[in-house]
Order: C-alpha cells, then structure tokens, then sequence
C-alpha cells in the first residue's frame, strides 16, 4: 500500500489556523469525500470542511444501493450518467479497498422492483421499454412472473405480481464505504477537518479564501460546495440558486438472519451482515428526522406481503434520515456565475454516482477537454 505525502500548508495568523490546498471541498459525506478522492488520485492537494455531529447527514441513513433502474425516465441524460457509474463501480470500489484493505460488501448483479399489482408492473415496463428505446437498446432489465421470480428468490409471496428485475443494480454497504473514503483521503495526503462550519467564501488575492465559524480559514484555488441540505443556505450566497430539499426517509432493520434474498430490491434487502433492511418512504416534512409509528407500520407491512417470513422476524433498529431532492430530482452541477472558482455538486444518489463522482467529474472541475458533458444537469433549468 503505497503512502502518499501531506501536501498541504498550514500556518497561523491572527490566532486563527491557516491552511492552503488547490481544492476545498465543503462538505464531508460520500459526496464531498468521492470528489475529494479523485481529486487527490489525479494529484490536486484538498482539504475536506465537514459539520459537526448535529449536522443532517443522508451519508450515514441511507440504504446502500447502487442503483441504475427508474433514474431518467424523464431524462436520458441522467440514465446514461447512472450507468456508466455503475459500470465503473467494481474498478473504483477494488482501488479504495487495496489503499485501505476494507471490504466494501460490494454485489452488483442485479436488483428487484417488487409489484404486488399486475397492472402497475405493466405501467412501469412500458416506461422501461422506452427508456431503453431511447438509449438504444443499452438498459438491460427482464420481467419476472411470480413463478419465474420464486425459482430465482423462494421467500418472495404469492401476492406479488411480479418484479422488474434489472441487471446493472447492486448494493455495498455505505457505512464502510464512507469510512474507506475517509481514510483513504487522509492517506493519500488530503486533510479532513471536521466540527467546521463554513460561514462565507470570497475571492482573494491568493485564490478563494474560506471562512469558518470556529476561526479556520483555507485559501484555495478551487472551492466544491458538497454539503447536502447546507447549500440551501450557502449555496444562494455563492451565486447558486441550489434548489434542493429535504425528504424523509425511514428504515428497519431486523435481527440477523439465514440468507433470505440473493439480489436487493429499492425496498428491501439483507445486509451483509444478515439482516434485513427495509425501507422505501419518502415524506415531505422539512428538517424532521424522526421515525414515525404509522410510516415505519406501513413500510413493515409493504415488506411481509413481498416476503411472508419477515413477518416473525424481530425489528432492532430503526431510523430516519434526510434526502436531498432538487425539483425534478437529478443531480445539480454548476460553476457559480457570480464567485469564479465555486462550483456545486448536490445529488440524492451519492452511493450509486459515487464512482462517477470520484473518476470523471474530477475533469470537469478541472475543465479537462475530456471532461464529461454535465450541461444538462445546470441550474439553467430550473429558470423559466
């Protein structure tokens, strides 16, 4: 395993602690870390401005899937995004576990769209096909019975109607994902400072300079505001509209169980460690992160009728965490028009762009003429 030099500067003036990087990413969940990490592959120096515990943090409360099935049915564009994500996964999820020695639980063969009814099924693979159409051919799924489904998952239910069952899905688990990302950074030089709230950048001689309520200040060539729900306040006062939201997901997790499933679905899916995860609600309550009786009944409820046997199984954990949604759902990519050297990264799919994140948008910061081409995904669209 290779050791990777500290390339930052740090100094101290006026009792605050000064430090300089090319790059300072605001914000430290999988997002800000998968874009700090390629920044550092290619041999930029980064600093990572991470909250404090209190923070809202969809890193540490979501469900761990990589996910390629229902994103851009509206959009062609974030399909083709999604997949080639997707497809850089197991080489982006090998390079971080040989620099950390993790395992990342990683198994990408494909994952379930559950349907208790025939006639929403059909809906959904009606949409599917033009998708497909649309990508020319390239969105490879197949439609499963409730016969054809049983023989591939035996504790799936009578009443399921069948699933959708994608082939470019899979699931790794988040928690070491987001651990590895952090060590690995460190370990190939960059600086994760955490407890720090940022209160404003502004251009200096020396590049961007970044303040913090706790007197840290980063000069930088280049700042990412990767902060989730905090850019509904930074994000406006760096030249962002940052458009985004929070919505609430809740999530079970059983006891440790036999091997029940062999792929995840969107709603359901056992855990490396055996138990069984369960989810899937999606609630329009602001900065409310509680768990709720009557939504964790439902989604528990929505569970046993896919699998009957979960039905004894006993409940040990539960919670809420907060998505960050833009109006039409995509990711948000944007150079600010008004802070030259700001950008914007927000999406609610961190897991599953993560690869893409950490391997390809690295040249698009950097204006690379082989930088992917991200203008759809601008906030030009959401101006009328």
């Amino acid at each position: 395993m290779r050791d990777w030099p500290a390339k930052t500067a740090a100094t101290r003036e006026e009792g605050r602690t000064q430090v300089q990087a090319d790059y300072a990413i605001i914000g430290g969940g999988i997002v800000g870390l998968s874009v700090a990490w390629g920044l550092l592959r290619i041999g930029r120096t980064v600093i990572v401005l991470d909250g404090d515990d209190g923070s809202f943090r969809a890193s540490r409360g979501n469900f761990g899937l990589i996910w390629v099935q229902s994103k851009g049915l509206k959009q062609p564009a974030y399909a083709r995004w999604t997949q080639g994500s997707a497809a850089l996964w197991q080489g982006f999820a090998a390079e971080l576990s040989d620099g950390t020695g993790a395992d990342l639980s990683l198994r990408q063969d494909g994952g379930y769209d559950f349907y208790l009814d025939e006639a929403a099924l059909e809906a959904r693979v009606a949409q599917y096909a033009a998708l497909r159409e649309a990508l020319g051919g390239e969105y490879p799924f197949e439609v499963l019975g409730n016969n054809a489904l049983r023989r591939e998952e035996p504790e799936v239910g009578p009443r399921v109607a069948g699933a959708i069952l994608h082939h470019q899905d899979g699931h790794v688990n988040p928690l070491r994902l987001l651990r590895s990302l952090a060590l690995d950074v460190r370990r190939r030089g960059g600086q994760v400072l955490t407890g720090q709230s940022v209160a404003d950048v502004d251009g200096v001689a020396e590049g961007l300079r970044v303040r913090c309520a706790s007197g840290q200040v980063v000069t930088a060539g280049r700042v990412v505001l990767c902060a989730g729900l905090g850019a509904m306040d930074l994000g406006p006062r760096l030249g962002f509209l940052a458009p985004v939201r929070p919505q609430r997901g809740q999530v079970l997790v059983t006891e440790k169980l036999p091997p029940l499933m062999h792929r995840p679905s969107a709603t359901i899916r056992q855990v490396d460690e055996g138990g069984i995860q369960i989810g899937a609600s999606a609630e329009e309550v602001g900065l409310d992160d509680r768990v709720t009786i009557p939504t964790v009944a439902k989604i528990a409820a929505e569970a046993v009728a896919v699998m009957p046997r979960l039905a004894q199984a006993q409940m040990v954990r539960s919670w809420g965490a907060l998505r960050i949604m833009s109006p039409d759902g995509l990711p948000i990519y944007q150079h600010s028009p008004t802070l030259p050297g700001v950008s914007l990264v927000t999406c609610h799919s961190g897991i599953t762009l993560a690869a893409a994140h950490a391997l390809l948008l690295p040249r698009w910061l950097e204006g690379a003429d082989d930088a992917p081409d991200l203008g759809m995904f601008g906030e030009a669209r959401f101006v009328s």
